[in-house]
């Protein structure tokens, strides 16, 4: 028989009701239930409950209805929802409820339900008034809830904890406490849903903001040599110099190491950094010869913003810069760019028009690996040479193994023939041959293996023949006893970087290889043999070098060649893994180098860039010229770092033109304008006639950016008029405002140069100018009060007939003069500098003394207090007040 159960279904609750009412017209009608003792005894020894006992169960359970105001449920479908979410535990896995009456899972939750529902506590109500149990049940059910939905609603009405809310404006996960917005909370575990979490102790982030400095606790403490950071605190932090100049206080040193000195002390450290391995002079003569051919290449021109923008023209290639270097010279530098002309340097093929891209790309891949073959030979020459001087009295098969090993074929088959090996030249003169060639003399030296021949035959020989087989990896010799063992060779033994590279590029790879597929083969060999292969490491780590004047990280850099060929090789590859300072030289702050090499892949070549710009874009040619705003995409912070790097180390030379010309470069207008400015302020001390004439004439420098830093160096040595007449010249008005209220007008008026004070401000009266009403104009109205206050008084006094507008002027005078004395003490309110201190008094002294020759009355009518006046004047003043009311009295009386 179908079980009744109440809310177990989503349905709606006439629904439920239906189905209730006709489940209950099936069911039987149930005896009176027993004694409550015998139930509960009864209940806790058997298992299966029977239908008698159930309808007693259900009784006690309709009975236990409370009918109270305060049990009503105000909204029962959420309820009965609420009820289902918990019944839906009692579902299969398979998600469909299993309703089936003769089904032990429906009889196990109906016992379960059956048990919840027993109390002993539960009166027999419907018993009590003479009603049927089953009827009322029935009523209950449809119109009331039950006590499960009681017991539910009252753990739903408790009062609950109140939640814990990250505020709106949280958006980070990872996010700074300093500026507030870092309010996070950590993940915590929890039992069940039922049990809340504990919000977590609320903590408010610290915010840090500059104060004004008269709101800081260092205010006037300018003067405490005893302690540094609090003398200068609001003024000096560890940062850059001049010229390269590090300000620091106590000493510089690694994190790891143990210094002595404490950095709390009153003495501020200058510290020279060096950025260059060498000596200066050597560095100056270097740089200069590639600034100035990179100038020669670069116009000038004005960008959006009318800032200066240097835009390199794309005849500023590698082969460019190699016609600056002899023949003759062997160093890295000249090296470098012979490399990057032959790997990145356009190629005429002189072809004819009609010849298919196919055809055009691989004679053009022909001519590219030839072109690296012949730098690599020149490359390694001086090596190959190094190593002849060594064997020239010894083995003559080491040194036809030598010039092999610099691809000089020729040089080593007339070796062989000197020697009398007349067959090896032979074969010496088919290197790099075909496949099959390479295959015969495979054979032939597994041949000799397996013949235990090879012990017979000497190291150098083996290694040539091995060389011309195309084996680059280690030739095991035979594995006999005693004599006739034999022992491995290897073919790289001993060779740098370089000329590991060649054999690769010569004889390991097929003629027809490209250089992707010969760096690939020389890569991953140094990679599964790095005992055995010579990374590429720079010159300056090579064992012979001098002991190096930096720490060098771990692990070792690149060779700055081989990052070249890797950038040629890898289109994956970015400037940014390739333009490491320490794969041009020992010091990690030289960028010249990487700066160039940028200059020339990303800016003129539009090969590579960095991987913090967007695509650079399709490489340019002549026709990209006509235009311009194509020639750059997106913007770089790396581009822009490097420039800056570059620009100080030129700094530290004294190379003041060149460093500009480098901040030129600078993509961002505002960013460029500033580091520039920053330089010229920096440098204003050296800023003379033939150092402005190469920044105004070659690079183009606006005349207002020097006459700016010009005026910055005037107020540091005390020449303050002269900054002013700067400011003025650079259209800087609101400087030169600034500087006239505080140091120039406090003079004038000491010495009572009206007509100087009205100089000062004129040029400026016309221009938008913060505070002009309330400052500068202060000193013209001043000005203007003391000439012609007296006049107008003079001239109407002399006059028998009264002069309307001159009456009405002076008292427009009259009417001014209070307002005006009343700002002055602000305008000078500098109390530390005795020149305010005179001035004010002099001002408001004057003003006092012409307003009491004409209206003497108006000072005492406006209300205004006379604090910075002398004793005399005061009291000159009462006079004059006392003595106009009283002829007003006798007048009026």
């Amino acid at each position: 028989m179908t079980r009744f159960s109440a809310a177990v279904s989503d349905s709606s609750d006439d629904e439920r009701d239906v189905h209730m009412v006709h489940d209950f017209k099936k069911s039987p009608v149930r005896s009176p239930p027993k004694p409550l003792e015998d139930h509960n005894a009864e209940a806790g020894s058997d298992e299966d409950i029977g239908v008698d006992q159930e309808s007693d169960e259900e009784t006690s359970e309709e009975s236990s209805s409370d009918m109270q105001e305060d049990d009503l449920a105000p909204t029962r479908s959420t309820l009965t929802r609420n009820r289902a979410l918990e019944d839906s535990d009692d579902e299969t896995e398979d998600g469909s409820e299993d309703t089936s009456s003769g089904s032990a899972s429906s009889g196990e939750s109906d016992m379960d339900v059956s048990a919840q529902r027993e109390d002993v506590a539960v009166i027999p109500w419907a018993r009590q008034v003479g009603v049927d149990a089953q009827k009322m049940h029935v009523m209950q059910t449809s119109l009331f809830r039950i006590p499960e939905e009681a017991v539910a609603i009252k753990a739903m009405n408790r009062a609950t904890r109140p939640h814990f809310k990250l505020p709106p404006t949280v958006r980070r996960k990872h996010s700074r406490d300093s500026i507030g917005d870092g309010l996070r909370v950590d993940s915590q575990e929890r039992a069940s849903f039922a049990h809340d979490i504990e919000p977590p102790a609320y903590r408010p982030s610290r915010k840090y903001a500059r104060v004004e400095i008269s709101a800081s606790a260092v205010a006037g403490c300018e003067d405490g040599l005893v302690d540094a950071g609090l003398a200068f605190g609001r003024s000096f932090r560890v940062g850059w110099g001049p010229g390269g100049t590090l300000v620091h206080l106590g000493r510089l040193c690694a994190p790891s190491s143990q210094i002595d000195t404490s950095a709390n002390s009153s003495v501020i450290t200058k510290t020279m950094v060096p950025l260059f391995a060498g000596s200066h002079k050597e560095a100056n003569i270097r740089l200069s010869r590639l600034l100035q051919h990179h100038l020669s290449k670069t116009p000038i021109i004005k960008d959006e913003s009318g800032i200066p923008f240097a835009d390199p023209s794309t005849d500023l290639d590698f082969s460019s810069f190699v016609s600056l270097y002899p023949s003759s010279d062997h160093s890295d530098e000249q090296s470098l760019f012979r490399l990057g002309r032959a790997l990145f340097d356009s190629i005429d093929l002189h072809l004819a028009p009609e010849i298919t891209v196919d055809v055009r790309n691989r004679i053009f891949a022909v001519r590219r690996k030839a072109a690296l073959s012949d730098w690599l030979e020149e490359a390694v020459g001086y090596l190959v040479d190094a190593d002849l001087k060594k064997h020239a009295s010894g083995d003559s098969a080491a040194c036809v193994y030598t010039l092999l090993t610099g691809n000089q074929i020729e040089k080593a088959c007339e070796a062989a023939m000197d020697s009398g090996y007349i067959k090896l030249a032979t074969l010496i003169s088919q290197a790099s041959g075909d496949f099959e060639f390479r295959e015969d003399l495979k054979e032939q030296i597994e041949l000799w293996r397996e013949q235990r021949i090879d012990v017979h035959i000497g190291e150098s020989m083996r290694k040539i023949y091995a060389l011309l087989a195309g084996i680059l990896d280690v030739v095991e010799g035979s594995k006999g006893s005693s004599l006739e063992q034999c022992p491995d060779v290897d073919p790289v033994k001993g060779l740098d970087w370089k000329r590991t590279f060649g054999l690769h590029l010569w004889f390991s790879e097929p003629m027809d290889a490209p250089i992707s597929h010969v760096f690939d083969s020389y890569n991953r060999s140094r990679q599964e043999s790095p005992f055995r292969v010579s990374p590429p490491l720079p010159s300056y780590l090579e064992p012979s070098s001098e002991p190096l004047p930096f720490n060098i990280p771990t692990p070792s850099p690149s060779d700055a060649l081989f990052s070249l060929i890797r950038l040629h090789a890898d289109p994956a590859c970015s400037l940014s893994q390739a333009l490491s300072p320490l794969s041009f030289g020992p010091s990690p702050g030289d960028y010249s180098l990487s700066w160039h090499l940028y200059i020339i892949l990303s800016r003129c070549m539009r090969i590579r860039d960095f991987a913090d710009r967007a695509d650079p874009g399709r490489r340019r040619d002549a026709m990209d010229d006509d235009n311009e705003q194509d020639q750059h995409e997106g913007h770089s912070p790396s581009a822009d770092l490097l420039a800056s790097s570059y620009a100080h180390q030129l700094e530290q030379l004294g190379m003041l033109q060149e460093a500009v010309f480098v901040l030129l470069h600078i993509e961002g207008s505002a960013g460029r304008e500033k580091a520039i400015k920053d330089l010229l302020h920096r440098s204003a001390d050296r800023l003379d006639e033939w150092m402005c004439s190469g920044i105004l004439g070659s690079l183009k420098i606006p005349m207002a950016w020097v006459n700016e830093a010009r005026a910055v160096s005037a107020i540091y040595e005390g020449r303050v008029f002269e900054a002013y007449q700067l400011y003025l010249n650079a259209g800087l008005y609101q400087q030169a405002h600034d500087l006239a209220v505080v140091e120039l007008a406090p003079e004038a008026v000491i010495r009572q140069d009206l007509d100087l004070l009205v100089s000062l401000f004129e040029r400026i009266a016309n221009q938008t100018i913060d505070g002009w009403h309330t400052r500068g104009k202060a000193y013209m109205d001043y000005a203007h009060a003391m000439t012609h206050i007296p006049e107008l008084h003079a001239s109407l006094s002399e006059s028998a007939v009264p002069d309307a507008v001159k009456e009405q002027e002076l008292d427009n005078f009259t009417r001014t003069v209070p307002r005006l004395i009343n700002i002055l003490p602000d305008v000078l309110s500098n109390s530390s500098d005795p020149r305010h201190k005179v001035a004010l008094a002099e001002m408001v002294s004057g003003l006092t003394a012409v307003l009491d020759l004409v209206k003497p009355l108006a000072l005492s009518q406006s209300q205004i207090k006379l604090t910075a006046i002398d004793e005399a004047t005061k009291l000159r003043h009462i006079q004059t007040t006392f003595f106009e009311k009283y002829m007003r009295s006798i007048q009026a009386s």
